[in-house]
């Protein structure tokens, strides 16, 4: 992790990652060293051939010394590390004078880059490169204070850039989809110590609230043009609310050059956004997610909107933010049952990533562990990169939500809180995957935290299961497509699901 005292473009950059990340034509174009062809040149070898010649503990010992070198030579700017590197502890210790950058590339495309490549012994079976791959994800995300799609291997001034006035400890993750790239940066003490605001963002605010975050945080954001405080709770989340706002900017004279700031929730977040995105056609907006739900999903991703009384999200836009600040501190302020909704975000996307993350999660991690959050934020600008207008990889985001959001829909928006809705929608939906075991592992973890885990008796049944066939998902005639998942890190979309099978799952959590 970064050191203090030192401004971050005086620093070092380390690059980090698997095989195939293309670390080596990064750091030739920021005019660094990388550390294998360092090696091959003095020892006048392959690192193939010292494998050969020597074995992996020889050369892991040889690119310790080498690695170490470069790390405290000062003339050295830039330092591309050998896929394993971070397995040395000496290595990991000298970091905390750099900024360590992981280029982060999936399995399928690291081999699809350096399969059975004779120059990398590593990378000649393609079960244990795999292997390796899921191996080395937690070491890499534990290094990173920055987090680069491999395919910004070209394009990293950017990123690096972003990195100015960033605290020590804190995490950017570089989000890329087809119509923006923004840095969403994730630590303790972000505003709350730091007062921490983007270098490259300017532009007069528009600071948009409910009334608990503004009371403890709204004078972090000062000065501001105007400020706009709503109602915390999903009924503020209308095209009502959004007119409000409107004609307040309009009122105090905000125009497409001025920037919004999301101060609070997924309420606040989704309404801030969709009057940002649709406000003369278009303003930028920072989102500040101050609750657990918000900084592990809803404020990444760029998809903003209002409720109406026949659904949630009805009406909205995809317009992705300036940039995301989510400090964790500011997690210390929520009250119990509103940490433990966030949670099932958290148990609903560790389901999806599978590996590290869900490990951590089921080993009872802390909901507001700032590891644990940066993870579930870099799942999901991983599909987000992918899918940015939601019509394929994204819908596994929804795991759990389609019967969430019925519930939410015929409860009026006031019953349950959105996590506690998804804690529900996660049981069914693990019943409808047939993932029985699991299912029992999940109902566990949301037990602990406190979570609703049975749906009120005074809930209409068939009401939910026919707003079901009203989700937004939903393509033409056909049925609602659902995302299940199967075990941890592998979920499936557009599964259909017999609507007795449905009702089923559903009277199941009735009891």
């Amino acid at each position: 992790m970064s050191g203090q005292g030192t401004e971050p473009e005086a620093m070092k950059i380390v690059l980090v990652g698997h095989m195939g990340a293309g670390k080596t034509t990064a750091v030739k174009a920021l005019g660094g060293v990388d550390v294998d062809e360092l090696i091959e040149s003095r020892e006048q070898r392959t690192v193939a051939e010292i494998f050969a010649a020597d074995g992996e503990g020889a050369f892991r010992d040889l690119e310790e010394r080498v690695t170490l070198e470069l790390l405290a030579d000062p003339s050295v700017q830039a330092v591309a590390l050998g896929g394993g590197a971070l397995a040395s502890r000496r290595t990991r210790a000298a970091l905390t004078a750099a900024r360590v950058v992981w280029l982060d590339v999936d399995a399928d495309e690291a081999w699809r880059r350096v399969a059975r490549s004779p120059t990398r012994p590593l990378a000649r079976d393609e079960r244990r490169f795999r292997a390796l791959h899921a191996e080395r994800q937690e070491q890499y995300a534990q290094a990173a204070d920055a987090i680069v799609p491999a395919s910004h291997v070209r394009r990293l001034a950017a990123p690096i850039a972003a990195l100015e006035g960033m605290p020590a400890g804190a995490k950017l993750i570089w989000a890329v989809t087809a119509s923006a790239d923004y840095p969403a940066y994730i630590g303790a003490g972000l505003i709350t110590d730091r007062r921490f605001w983007p270098a490259t963002i300017a532009g007069r605010r528009v600071l948009v609230s409910d009334r608990n975050a503004a009371s403890h945080y709204g004078a972090l954001f000062e000065p501001v043009l105007t400020a706009v405080r709503i109602a915390p709770g999903e009924q503020s989340k209308t095209l009502t609310q959004a007119e409000v706002i409107w004609r307040e900017m309009a009122r105090t004279g905000v125009t497409r050059t001025d920037v919004t700031v999301a101060l609070g929730g997924g309420v606040v977040g989704d309404l801030a956004g969709f009057c940002a995105a649709t406000y003369q056609r278009g303003m930028p907006v920072v989102q500040v997610p101050t609750t657990l739900v918000a900084q592990v999903d809803s404020a990444y991703g760029g998809k903003t909107g209002v409720d109406i009384p026949e659904g949630k999200n009805y009406v909205g836009s995809f317009h992705q933010p300036a940039a995301v600040i989510a400090d964790t501190t500011t997690l210390g302020t929520l009250p119990p049952a509103e940490l433990a909704a966030g949670y099932a975000e958290v148990v609903k996307t560790g389901l999806i990533a599978g590996g590290w993350l869900w490990r951590r999660i089921a080993a009872g991690a802390a909901p507001d562990d700032p590891d644990v959050i940066a993870g579930c934020a870099l799942t999901k600008l991983r599909i987000v990169a992918q899918d940015e207008l939601d019509t394929g990889v994204r819908q596994l985001l929804n795991v759990g939500h389609t019967v969430a959001h019925a519930v939410e829909t015929v409860t009026g928006y006031a019953r349950y809180r959105h996590g506690e809705a998804v804690a529900l929608g996660l049981l069914a939906e693990l019943r409808l995957a047939g993932a029985d075991a699991l299912r029992q592992q999940v109902l566990e973890l949301l037990e602990q935290a406190g979570l609703p885990v049975t749906l009120a008796a005074d809930v209409d049944v068939e009401q939910v299961l026919l707003a079901t066939t009203r989700d937004k998902k939903r393509v033409g005639e056909g049925p609602v497509p659902f995302a299940l998942c199967i075990e941890p890190g592998r979920a499936l979309t557009g599964q259909p699901v017999a609507p007795a099978e449905l009702r089923a799952a559903i009277m199941e959590l009735v009891g």
